[in-house]
């Protein structure tokens, strides 16, 4: 099983203001797969909060997939990908251009999303948008490639219908 941390960047939710319920639908969406949710946090779209929860789980607990949520658009307080951009090592472009391809045949607004993804160490970590359709249905499109993706980045060998 691959061990998923989900982070969502919202101010709202931070303040108590909006309920997350995108991560539930990340979850969701993961359900069936090789992936085991052991991580969740919630922080304010403040760069400083991001990079420490994504270090954090990259180099201590060693994640193998971090998935935020949130803080990929075009408002200014939306800085979840330049904070993605400082803690990464090796940016992995094709995943976001496949999650922006397949969001724009349901809707052109898939081209504003910012989302980027990158290697940290053993970890792949992915942007996704805040909304719950929005993060599920970009997280849909990689589904196919993420185990084959993760089984490069951390080692950990893994086949169709059998992992270890």
């Amino acid at each position: 099983m691959f061990r998923v941390g989900i982070l969502t960047v919202s101010d709202k939710g931070y303040r108590g203001e909006r309920e997350d319920t995108t991560h539930l639908a990340l979850r969701e969406a993961l359900k069936g797969g090789p992936f085991e949710v052991v991580a969740y946090e919630l922080v304010p779209d403040e760069p400083p909060m991001i990079k420490r929860v994504l270090r954090l789980w990259a180099d201590r607990d060693g994640l193998d997939l971090i998935l935020t949520n949130g803080g990929t658009g075009l408002s200014p307080r939306d800085r979840t990908p330049e904070a993605t951009r400082e803690v990464v090592e090796r940016e992995v472009p094709g995943l976001p251009e496949l999650m922006r391809l397949k969001g724009l045949q349901k809707t052109p607004m898939a081209a504003l999303s910012r989302g980027v993804a990158g290697v940290r160490g053993r970890s792949l970590i992915l942007n996704l948008p805040g909304s719950p359709r929005g993060a599920r249905e970009s997280l849909e499109a990689v589904l196919p490639v993420l185990p084959h993706a993760l089984s490069l980045v951390t080692g950990k060998a893994w086949k169709e219908g059998h992992h270890e």
